[in-house]
């Protein structure tokens, strides 16, 4: 999904596949193959013979093992270091992929190696859990939530974060919340509340990283930072210390992100539910007890409409805004 949206919005991409699967794991069975660490690392050196490495973004999602998550960081560093010498010319977007309401789907092994990773990327698009994993700090309020983004920026030198989902308890709405370092370390968070859509989307955070690597470059070319550089021209996008929160890129990228994302799984769900009340039980020939059929149906039903809604893509309308979280007054402290 995250190449065909890039794709769609005018990137060219070379997309570099570290699974290949009948169909998305959602669906609780798949056939297919995982990538090894050397295949990765073969397939970016046939790209590297031929000089076909002259990107400027790198968006690393789901590897399947912590040799495979090795592998995409000596990438990163490769990449990094032909860039060395312009700064701003290479943005490393790392989605570490590991799990979600509380339970790993990786091996216990890939943590520590992702950990390794967090200071050579310029930003970081972890869930909730994810954020829990990689700061140590339990999340169960906008207040330890913040505690857990600061201390990653203090630690780790993370650039920019922002954690993809958060609901605390029963809310019917779901904050997305982001933040851009300044020199000192101290985040600058805004948050972005989105009403909850009734309904398990597969493929979602793909979709949100693809979109943000859009809009945030969108986002960072078009900001000046005076009259003969550009933000893009910055090491790692960083925006001076005097820009507040909701004039920070990622938050006006954010915006446009949620706009597209909200809109399209709207419509998936409408659409969805159309086909289901459509449908008649083993209409699609699924073998097997009708529980294990009404879920397979339900969940083919909620496949994102993404070639349908080219347009909310392409042309997002922003209904939600960025609100600020944090005050400058407030005391600091990232002590664990």
């Amino acid at each position: 999904m995250a190449a065909f949206v890039m794709q769609v919005l005018g990137c060219e991409v070379a997309a570099l596949n570290t699974v290949q699967f009948s169909n998305h794991t959602g669906y609780r069975q798949f056939k297919g193959t995982r990538a090894s660490a050397d295949e990765i690392r073969d397939i970016y050196e046939g790209l590297k013979q031929s000089n076909l490495t002259d990107f400027d973004i790198m968006l690393s999602g789901y590897a399947p093992s912590a040799e495979a998550v090795e592998a995409i960081g000596s990438i990163a560093r490769d990449l990094r270091f032909k860039s060395s010498m312009k700064p701003g010319s290479l943005f490393w977007v790392l989605d570490p992929v590991m799990g979600d309401q509380g339970k790993l789907y990786v091996n216990e092994n890939v943590v520590p190696v992702y950990k390794k990773l967090l200071r050579e990327a310029d930003l970081i698009l972890p869930n909730q859990f994810e954020v829990e994993v990689l700061s140590g700090v339990k999340i169960t309020s906008l207040s330890t939530l913040k505690e857990a983004i600061a201390k990653l920026h203090q630690q780790h030198r993370i650039p920019h974060i922002i954690v993809t989902s958060v609901s605390f308890d029963e809310s019917k709405e779901l904050c997305v919340v982001g933040s851009t370092r300044r020199t000192d370390g101290s985040p600058r968070f805004f948050c972005i509340n989105v009403p909850r859509i009734d309904c398990f989307f597969s493929g979602t955070g793909d979709m949100f990283a693809a979109l943000t690597v859009v809009r945030l470059r969108e986002a960072v070319s078009s900001t000046k930072i005076s009259d003969l550089h550009g933000l893009s021209s910055v090491s790692s996008w960083i925006s001076p210390d005097d820009v507040d929160a909701l004039n920070l890129p990622l938050a006006k990228a954010a915006e446009k992100v949620l706009a597209s994302m909200h809109t399209i799984l709207d419509k998936t769900k409408k659409a969805g539910d159309e086909a289901l009340a459509d449908q008649e039980v083993g209409a699609l020939g699924i073998e097997g007890s009708s529980e294990k059929s009404m879920y397979l149906r339900q969940t083919k039903a909620a496949e994102v409409r993404l070639v349908r809604n080219l347009d909310d893509l392409r042309h997002p309308v922003v209904q939600y805004k960025a609100e600020a979280l944090w005050d400058p007054t407030e005391p600091f402290n990232t002590e664990s």
